[in-house]
Order: structure tokens, then sequence, then C-alpha cells
């Protein structure tokens, strides 16, 4: 990327002169490879002619700043720095802009706008994610992937945005890099870094819908004179009720972050978070579906089974540090430790069954009060080198992932069980019981050593290949809540990579890709076993542009892909213990779909995210799996700047979806969620350079609707109308 300027008018001072030049050429460079600027006397006046300063700076894929949606390169795919056009992948990135556009405040409420990707909430404080009709299994947090089961969230899909540059989503198979090729997506959370010489920041406070009051500050500068030490602090907490009854939240985030330039080409990286979701009245699952005699229920939205103690209380600590080293030669060493370690606090009840339609009598009440901490230590090392061959530039990636997770549940039984009496009644006043020691009910160790090459080759001009491979060892062994004991362990599973992108002309490209699926589940049958490892192929084709210099994507996805041992659940059946629904292994699924999308600018006021996904999923008696993820969606938002006022709207459209599940009366009845979309706008008026006011209105038709419906044979509403204020004051 180059930078121009001109100067012609006299100056008094050339210290400010070296400064606006250094300024200005350092505006996209990384931070250890800023020039050094010179000074005089401060008495000194000169005049200059016009004078042209150009930089080189590499590209960046920070969005932070940009107010772009769209970024220069991405790299969560193969771990090659790659531009969105020469990624053979279908991707999406969810930048800076985009979060703060549309008021998105957790994970949830990114993969919710993201193109071909979905979010169910399983109760208050659980969703889970999918893409191209399969669940997505992991999050990445710069690049490192952590695993979770829904069983034991403790605060995952929770996760705030306030800490990240942007997110990263790959649809496809990625275990090229993640080592577990699961065919649905990978999204990846890329964190905020200390990058800023000048002291800068913002302080935020925001009022919405249902009390909610929430106060952000974002602070960065330099902590030493030359600027070779940065310091980074974001802090925010919130305090908001809900549209449930007697549901209410308190959230703290606090994020800590150095940027160290150890030499020119040295930088270090070093930084905590962490993050508290102090809930009260939380649901676990969601209402009833069926009334005893089979006929349907038809609850108001804010209806709640929770009790007034219950609450699914999570906590979120992370300390990572990363270092990067730049040779002449244009080769990159990047070495990385991270620890997480995620808390939940999860006392509840449960209520089971079939209310009387007329007295409100026959719930059961299962209370319970379990304790999770899952624990993950990762180790990431690769290096990056580019060398020329046949006349053409190529580049080669080696590098090494190791991860730890250590998972541990403990169990307090209940000593009494009371009735729950009428529901029509319920008030959450359900008398918590007295409570039994505590001790440990399951536990799971995860060990995962994986070492990969990927190589960019240039075959022609407009040609180029992308072959890589990973070998994995997967290593699992734990205890069940009965005490048994299980083992399972993968060895040397190869996971190959192949894509070739052929540049039509300097805005279009066609691509094709391989690669293969293997996942390790999470998912136990009837038996409490375990079941296989999901297996299979990912094919993809498309073709992707890039317009007005790269200020605006397009991209077209073509897919399919076979695999075996889906997880599908197991109708009636739950784990033994009771802990969850069961599942079986479908084997021959194939999923075939297509996705389209366009993002980033239309011009220097309009930004534009507009896509298009669908898939037909099957087994192999060409039965449907899946059903309750939608077939089709849509998403579109766009914002237009005139002036100071800046104005957006948008919709977010999914097809209807299903499950299949038995009433009371033992008859098969298909549970669905029809077709719908929400509506959102939001304004946001420049009351000074400093000072902005925004304002986002989301579900502004008010749509009813399901955010699941026949987890446990139970349904859940999606948010009602809801409105944000944010006010923001920069310096």
């Amino acid at each position: 990327m180059s930078h121009t300027l001109l100067f012609s008018a006299p100056a008094t001072r050339r210290s400010l002169l070296s400064l606006a030049i250094s300024l200005t050429i350092c505006a996209n460079a990384p931070a250890w490879a800023q020039s050094q600027t010179t000074s005089a006397s401060e008495d000194e006046s000169i005049t200059l002619d016009a004078v042209t300063v150009t930089a080189q700076a590499g590209k960046t894929p920070t969005t932070e700043g940009t107010e772009s949606y769209t970024t220069d390169v991405m790299s969560t795919a193969t771990r090659l720095s790659l531009p969105i056009r020469h990624t053979p992948q279908s991707v999406s990135v969810v930048t800076r802009q985009m979060i703060d556009d549309m008021a998105l405040e957790s994970i949830t409420d990114v993969v919710n706008i993201t193109t071909g990707v979905t979010s169910k909430a399983f109760d208050s404080s659980r969703s889970g994610f999918s893409a191209r009709g399969f669940d997505i299994t992991n999050l990445q947090v710069d690049g490192v992937p952590t695993t979770w089961s829904s069983g034991w969230a403790a605060g995952e899909t929770e996760m705030d945005t306030l800490i990240y540059d942007r997110v990263e989503i790959v649809r496809g198979a990625t275990g090229l890099v993640t080592g577990t090729g699961n065919p649905s997506a990978a999204i990846n959370l890329v964190r905020k870094r200390a990058d800023s010489k000048a002291f800068t920041g913002s302080v935020t406070g925001q009022a919405g819908s249902w009390d909610r009051r929430q106060g952000t500050l974002d602070v960065s500068g330099a902590l030493n004179e030359r600027g070779s030490v940065r310091g980074r602090v974001v802090g925010s907490y919130l305090e908001e009720d809900s549209f449930v009854d007697l549901a209410a939240n308190e959230k703290s985030v606090l994020f800590g972050t150095l940027g160290i330039d150890l030499t020119d080409s040295t930088l270090l990286n070093l930084g905590a978070s962490y993050q508290s979701n102090d809930p009260t009245a939380s649901m676990w699952g969601g209402l009833p579906v069926w009334f005893s005699d089979g006929s349907r229920t038809d609850w108001s939205r804010s209806k709640t089974t929770a009790a007034d103690w219950a609450e699914w209380a999570s906590e979120q600590t992370s300390y990572y540090a990363n270092v990067e080293h730049r040779f002449d030669s244009g080769t990159k060493l990047y070495a990385a430790y991270s620890r997480s370690i995620n808390e939940g606090d999860l006392r509840l009840v449960f209520l089971s069954g079939a209310p009387d339609r007329v007295t409100g009598q026959g719930l059961s009440a299962s209370p319970t009060w379990y304790d999770v901490k899952r624990e993950q230590d990762n180790l990431d090392l690769y290096a990056t080198t580019p060398f020329e061959f046949g006349g053409q530039a190529h580049e080669v990636t080696v590098g090494l992932m190791h991860s730890k997770q250590t998972l541990v549940t403990d169990n307090r039984p209940p000593l009494s069980r009371p009735a729950t009496g009428n529901y029509y009644q319920w008030d959450g006043s359900y008398q918590q019981p007295e409570w039994g020691p505590s001790t440990t009910y399951t536990t799971q160790d995860t060990e995962q050593l994986g070492a990969y090459a990927v190589a960019r080759l240039r075959l022609a001009d407009p040609l180029q290949l992308i072959l890589g491979s990973r070998i994995s060892n997967w290593d699992t062994s734990g205890m069940k809540w009965d005490k048994s004991r299980y083992e399972f362990e993968h060895d040397k599973e190869l996971t190959p990579y192949a894509g070739l992108i052929y540049d039509i002309n300097d805005q279009y490209s066609a691509y094709v890709s391989y690669s293969e699926i293997f996942n390790p589940q999470d998912y136990q049958d009837s038996n409490g076993d375990y079941l296989d490892p999901l297996e299979g192929q990912n094919y993809e084709a498309g073709l992707k542009a890039e317009y007005f210099g790269g200020r605006l994507n397009a991209a077209l996805a073509l897919f399919r892909i076979e695999q075996d041992n889906l997880a599908q659940p197991d109708a009636g059946q739950t784990v033994p213990g009771g802990i969850g629904q069961a599942y079986y292994p479908a084997q021959g699924t194939t999923s075939n779909g297509y996705e389209i999308e366009l993002s980033g600018a239309l011009s220097d006021n309009w930004n534009l995210l507009v896509g298009w996904a669908q898939f037909s999923a099957k087994d192999a008696e060409g039965e449907y799996v899946n059903t309750r993820f939608p077939r089709r969606t849509a998403n579109l938002f766009s914002t237009y700047r005139i002036n100071r006022l800046t104005l957006g709207a948008g919709v977010n459209w999914e097809d209807s979806n299903y499950t299949r599940a038995n009433n009371p009366l033992g008859q098969a009845e298909k549970l669905e969620q029809e077709a719908y979309a929400l509506v959102n706008v939001m304004a946001r008026y420049q009351l000074s350079d400093a000072l902005s006011a925004q304002l986002n209105i989301d579900n502004l038709l008010d749509k009813t609707y399901y955010s699941q419906i026949g987890f446990y044979n139970q349904q859940a509403f999606g948010a009602p109308r809801q409105s944000k204020l944010t006010v923001k004051y920069s310096f």
C-alpha cells in the first residue's frame, strides 16, 4: 500500500514536518516497522517546494479505524496471509466497523448477521452455531481453536466482542490449521492490539430497553518516550433486565495488552482478558410445547421456567503471549502460548413434562447444581518463508500446534424436590432445596498434537496452487457420571488440503478446493458411549471478485460435503443419568449448496453487506438430517453517510426449520418454526469531531419467533423489539 503526501506551504519547524511524515507513513504499517524521524532546533525555519514522500506498507488485516466492511488479507483458512479473492474457500470477515454499526455485543450476535451461519438458543445462557447443515464445534481466538460442548457451556457463546478487532469465518472444513476438519465452519476471533504510539481512546455510555445500562473505556498509547512499548486497556460494565420475567444480568469485561518492539524486526505481544457473566433467574431449557392432552401451548414471550435463585453464571479468563520476527529475506517466525480458563456455576431447576390445560399441574422439577471448569493450554509455532523457483514467487508455511484441555464437572445433589404446583401461577418463588456435598461428576482430558505444512505455488502468472497437509494425534480420556472410565485415541490422522486459484483478470478469480474431514465428537449414544469421529470429504468451487481496488469483495461458492458418523438425535432417548439427549451416527450424509456474498464499500459514504446461502443435507436413505437448521438464509445491512449523519438498515431472514418429537400421548409430531425476517435499523450523528450519538433498533417490526424449538421437547422465544442508545466520546 502506498501513501503520498504533498507539501507546498512554509513550515516553521522541521520536527513538525518529520512528525507528519512519520505518522502518515506509519498509519497502516506494523508498529515494529515504523520509520524513524529526525528533528532540528525549534527556532529553525525552512520553506519547501512541493515534495512527494512515498512509503510502501504491507497489507494489514487490522480493520479497526478503517471504517471498512472488508479487509485486505486474512489467514484463518490456511495460515497464509491471503486476500479474500485468493483464499480458496467461502469466507466472511465481520469487521470492527460492522460490529460498531450493528451494535453486535456477543459472538452470538456476530453469527446471526453472517452469511451462511446461524445460531439457535438452547436456553437463556447457551447457544449453538451451525453452517452448511452441521454444528460448529470450536471457536478460535487468534487462530487457536477451543472446543466446548453445549451441555457444559461456561459462557463460550456469550463472549463479548469489545476486545476483538474482527471475526473471520471460514465455511467448510479447516482441518489443515485446526486439526479437526469439521465441515461446517471455523470462527476466529482476532484480538485488538496495542499499536498506537499516540495517546488515544474512547469513553462510551449506553442505555437501552429493559433498563440496560453500560459504560465502556478503551485507552491506548505509548508507555515510553520512543514508543517501543505500547499499552492498551479495555473495560466495560453492564447491567440489564430482560423481556423474560425475573431475568437480569450483570457483565464485566476487562482486557489489557502490551505491544513491545524488542528490535526493529521483532514484536512481542502480551495480554490478559477477563469476562464475568452474573445472570439472575437463568432458564434451563425452554417452555413446554404441549399440554398433557396433546394440544399445543401458547405462552407469552415473557414466560419463564426459572426459579428466582437460579443462575448460569460464568467467568472466562485468558492469558497470552506471542512473538513474531521478520527477517530481511521476508521470512516470518511466530511463536505463541495461551491459556484459557472457563468456569461455570450452574445452579438451576429444570421443569419437564406437560401441564394440565385447566389446572396447570403436572410439571416435574429437577433442581441441580453443577460446577464446571474447563482449562486449555495452547502452543502455536510456525514459520513462513517466500522463495523463488522457475521465475515465479512462492511461499511455504510449516507449523506445530499443541493443545491440552481439562474439563471437570462437580455436582451437588438436591436433598429435596419441592413440587412445582400450578404453572399458570409460576412466579419463580420455587423453594431452593438443601444441597448435598459436592463430588466430581465427570472429567475429560483431551490432548492434541499436530504438525502441518502448506505452500502457495504460483504455477503461472494467473494460476496458483495451495497445497498442504496436517498430521494429528488426538487423545481423550475421562470419567463418566457413573464413575466408569473411557479412553480413545486417534494417531497419525492425515488431513490433506488443496486449492487451485485462477486469476481470470485483475478483478476476477475462479477456484476449486478439496479438504478432508476428521472430527472427534463429544456426542454420546443411549448407552453412554461416544460416537466415532466424523469422517468425509469437502469439495468446493467458486468465483471471487474485487472492485474499487479491493474495497468491495464479492464471492459465489458451490460446495458438496460427504461424511459418515453424523450425530443425530435418537428420539426419546437420553444419555444414561439423564444429563442430555442421546444420539446415533448417521451414515452416508451429503450436503450440497451454494453461498453468495457482497461486502465492502460502494462509495466513500456507502457500506454494504449482503449474503444468501442455502443447502440440502440428507443421509444415505435420502432422509433429511439436521432439520433444526434453516436450509436457506439471507442477510443484508447497509449504511450511508450524509455529512455528519449515518443511516443504516438491514434484514436477517431464515427459512423454516423443524424437529420431530413425541407428544404426551406418544404421537409423533413436527415442531416447526416458519420462515421469518428480522428488520434492524440504526442512525448515528457526529455531534462534533470527538462526540457521537448512535441509536440501534433491533427487530423493528416486533416479530414473534422461536429462537429454538424442539430442544428437550421445549421451545424458547427470540427477543422482541429492543433499542440501544450509545454516546461515544473519542480522544
